[in-house]
């Protein structure tokens, strides 16, 4: 290592915010933006045009220029966010509310004017409530808009700006949990509204340490692409970058130093040398005059009782484990109050909350919170990356912010799908779904009798006694269950209903549904179980929620849940080559695999679903598939590439082998499915 240049503790001002200089390209009028794209296509006709909705300080952008592409506009409503946009990026950043209907004409009017050609951004998504959930459906089946509903939903802003726009690439980047609910209605929607406007859509939730980022830090991806092609994922980088690995070369910080009022954040600190890799690109972009230098350097002041406090921890130390004397906290309710990191793993995960305190982020070796810079550089912002307004307002920049090194990773798949002119077509979800509701319709007759019972309560009965029962025995004993159609009348013939439970040794699955079915009857429920009850059922242990989203499928109360059964989960994993994975993370990539073969929320999808669940019991078994009797086998990918392997009748374009056997025109490569025009 570098011999480091002794230094004394820099001081920051709280109250005085970093003010940034405007880019050397940035314009304010859509005029002047015209006229700069056309002098930059004019200079590279090949370059991409982006723009950077709901922008923050600009992550995003910074990853999709590293990737080759200009960001000429942004759009964010934090001040200190775009104030630190347009110092770092040209163009136009502009600070609308882009929850106010008339801008989001303009923003649509203006990205069409300059033929924008990759749109990427991070639109907040609120939860629905059941009724939120039902009224939106009502408007986006009708083709309506709600201006209420546009200023609250700031993804619909997102998918009308598109619209408008007509971008040849999306790139909308969120939080897992935005896509994770119970019915997963936003990402259903959003795909929705993007496959009718004629983009191939994918999603998936990546893990961003698999693209270098030093952090635990997952995040929901979706990619749309006009030209209607599939996009093929980026590939994860060989090593983990660790915490050390990104920050050990930064100089020490005095805990008792903080930011003060005597002086403002154009403070630097001496720079010794950059060691390994990751600080290297850190340090790859700063000039050579402030090579020796490194800038926002700072965390807060610690107090003294917390400088002892910290003192006691290592990586493992829970905040209930110190000392009585030394807790501020109730220990209950904030077992991980403070946290130290582990130099030798991953930071956890960088958030807006590092702006209210650093307690979570405790540096591997210092008794102190992580300074701005090491946040920033857990974030994979480089070190010549400043932002805009306090100290704080730079945390919570940094927190909420894209990591730019994930931005790149996907902005370089997404520039070369556009430049592929073989590209073949992925398939939709409107066609899985609609293969799939035609299978269910012609074999309606033939499935799951308590699935197509319509009956809530019997969907309980036949999961519970009969789901994993040899098909004899559930077509000698469903009879006897199918007179039994209430809790009420479940309770008043418990006994015959055990007698024949006991038959095949399920006595005890008999025993459970009374006392199921006597909950049911105490809550006044009669022959329709509301969502309520089930959700009540669930949370007390007594049913299962695959069991309870079953049931609400079998009867919808307009609520339509994504269930990720096993067999479902097989038919996905087969289907997108990626079975393993969603077996580990069957509530994220498992769901989001089914969504996509199901489509929107409506009565097609409900179909659909109920048929993936059976062909997934009864078709695509786990040891011997039956890929002649499946709805899906002409998209699947397992299925090509077994075909591809077991054909001669194959064909090379450009990278691809094609195979063409009877009945399939496909391709399989590198994970996604590309189908023959």
């Amino acid at each position: 290592m570098s011999e480091r240049i002794p230094s004394q503790p820099a001081v920051f001002d709280r109250g005085m915010p970093l003010k940034l200089a405007s880019h050397a390209e940035h314009v304010d009028g859509a005029d002047e933006l015209v006229a700069l794209c056309a002098r930059m296509r004019e200079e590279n006709p090949d370059l991409l045009l982006a723009a950077d909705l709901f922008s923050g300080a600009g992550g995003m952008s910074l990853g999709l220029e590293d990737a080759g592409m200009r960001v000429v506009f942004g759009a964010d409503f934090d001040a200190d966010a775009l104030a630190t946009h347009t110092h770092h990026f040209g163009g136009m950043s502009v600070g609308w509310d882009l929850g106010d209907t008339e801008n989001v004409d303009k923003v649509g009017e203006i990205l069409r004017s300059v033929e924008i050609d990759v749109i990427a951004g991070g639109p907040p998504c609120q939860p629905f409530s059941k009724a939120g959930r039902s009224k939106m459906r009502h408007l986006v089946r009708e083709g309506l808009r709600d201006p209420h509903d546009r200023r609250r939903d700031l993804w619909q802003s997102y998918v009308d700006i598109i619209r408008m726009a007509k971008p040849r690439a999306v790139i909308m980047e969120n939080v897992p949990d935005m896509a994770l609910d119970r019915e997963m209605f936003i990402l259903r929607g959003i795909v929705k509204e993007l496959e009718d406007e004629g983009y191939s859509v994918q999603e998936r939730v990546v893990e961003t340490s698999s693209y270098g980022v030093p952090q635990f830090r997952q995040r929901l991806i979706l990619i749309a692409l006009r030209s209607g092609a599939a996009f093929t994922w980026p590939e994860p980088t060989e090593d983990r970058v660790t915490l050390s690995n990104a920050i050990s070369d930064l100089p020490s910080v005095d805990p008792k130093a903080g930011w003060q009022s005597e002086t403002t954040r154009t403070e630097y600190k001496p720079y010794g040398g950059a060691v390994t890799p990751f600080q290297q690109e850190m340090r790859s972009k700063v000039s050579s005059l402030h090579r020796h230098r490194i800038y926002d350097h700072v965390t807060r002041k610690v107090r003294d009782d917390d400088l002892i406090a910290f003192e006691h921890l290592d990586t493992k130390t829970k905040y209930s484990e110190l000392p009585d004397e030394l807790k501020r906290y109730r220990d209950d309710i904030f077992d991980d109050k403070y946290k130290r990191l582990d130099g030798n793993d991953l930071s956890r995960t960088i958030t807006a909350h590092i702006a209210k305190d650093g307690y979570w982020y405790i540096h591997p070796k210092e008794n102190r919170t992580l300074t701005v810079r090491e946040a920033a550089r857990i974030q994979t912002f480089p070190d010549n990356f400043r932002f805009a307004g306090s100290p704080t307002s730079a945390f919570r920049q940094i927190g909420n912010a894209v990591p730019p090194f994930l931005g790149r990773a996907v902005g370089r798949t997404v520039a070369r799908a556009l430049s592929d002119a073989s590209a073949l077509r992925a398939v939709s979800s409107s066609q899985t779904s609609s293969a799939l509701a035609a299978w269910f319709a012609a074999h309606e007759a033939e499935l799951e009798p308590w699935i197509t019972s319509r009956s809530r309560w019997l969907a309980i009965v036949g999961e519970l006694i009969l789901g994993d029962a040899r098909q004899t025995v559930k077509d000698a004993l469903w009879p006897h269950f199918a007179r039994v159609p209430t809790p009420k009348d479940f309770v008043a013939e418990h006994d015959r209903m055990r007698e024949i439970c006991a038959w095949i040794d399920r006595g005890d699955a008999a025993d459970r549904l009374l006392a199921i079915a006597e909950t049911l009857v105490d809550h006044g429920v009669g022959s329709t179980i509301p969502d309520a009850e089930l959700e009540f059922l669930v949370d007390d242990g007594m049913v299962a929620s695959s069991v309870a989203e079953i049931a609400m499928l079998v009867q919808s109360d307009d609520e339509e849940p994504v269930v990720a059964t096993a067999g479902a989960l097989r038919v996905a994993g087969r289907f997108f080559n990626g079975y393993e994975g969603w077996v580990r993370n069957r509530n994220s990539d498992g769901r989001i695999a089914i969504a996509r073969l199901i489509g929107n929320a409506d009565s097609t999808s409900r179909k659909a679903h109920l048929a993936l669940i059976e062909v997934g019991q009864t078709v695509c078994t786990p040891k011997a598939p039956d890929c002649g009797a499946c709805p899906l086998a002409l998209w699947c990918e397992r299925y090509i590439a077994d075909q591809i392997r077991g054909s001669s009748k194959t064909k090379r374009v450009g990278e691809r082998w094609v195979a063409a056997p009877q009945g399939v025109e496909g391709l399989a490569e590198g994970g996604q499915l590309a189908l023959l025009e």
